[in-house]
């Protein structure tokens, strides 16, 4: 079952929208998907609470009477939405059972810093090598000082930045709603799509 882990230890990168979104792309492709958050507030049933019944499903954990939580009975592919903080045994707990790791930035000074010390402990981490990482830029606003200097950070990094998803309202739109960029007319967020290609396609190696 794979396991995929959006995390950034600096909150408002947009780990949410990345998580939901990769959610809804995975369950538009047949699968059965569990989309879940590492601490125990499971703050991910907001969004999934105002998801349409008629569009495919997405399942959160299962708790049972002695409060272990799992995913569900039948879930095939697991996306998780860390919340900020996440470092030391939280950290290693979820790296446990990650297969990929998507880390979420932002082109701003203190994402760049938060992220620099943060991909550090990734490629520390004792699981590094069986875990395939890689970087996002979240809210990209293209032709600007802030868009360029996060490039040039990011190849500083051993890591491969993906994809570049732009600063639009789509996704405050759609999030308001439970839905994802798959769950409305392809041409309404025909740009948006593409701009997720890479990142799907690196999803799906």
């Amino acid at each position: 079952m794979p396991v995929i882990v959006v995390a950034n230890p600096k909150g408002g990168v947009g780990k949410s929208t990345l998580a939901t979104n990769l959610a809804g792309w995975l369950v538009r492709q047949g699968h059965a998907v569990m989309l879940g958050d590492v601490d125990r507030q499971q703050s991910s049933r907001q969004w999934l609470a105002l998801r349409p019944p008629t569009l495919p499903p997405i399942t959160t954990w299962d708790v049972d009477a002695h409060d272990i939580v799992r995913p569900p009975k039948g879930t095939s592919h697991v996306v998780l939405d860390t919340p900020a903080g996440l470092h030391g045994k939280r950290l290693d707990a979820v790296l446990r059972i990650a297969d990929k790791v998507v880390v979420p930035l932002q082109p701003s000074l203190f994402d760049i810093q938060a992220t620099h010390a943060f991909v550090r402990e990734l490629q520390a981490h004792r699981r590094a090598e069986n875990i395939a990482i890689a970087l996002v830029a979240m809210r990209v606003k293209e032709h600007t000082h802030a868009s360029e200097h996060l490039h040039e950070f990011t190849r500083t990094l051993p890591l491969p930045l993906v994809a570049d998803l732009r600063d639009t309202q789509n996704y405050v739109h759609l999030a308001a709603r439970g839905l994802t960029l798959w769950d409305v007319t392809p041409s309404r967020v025909e740009r948006d799509l593409a701009q997720w290609q890479p990142l799907i396609d690196w999803i799906a190696r």
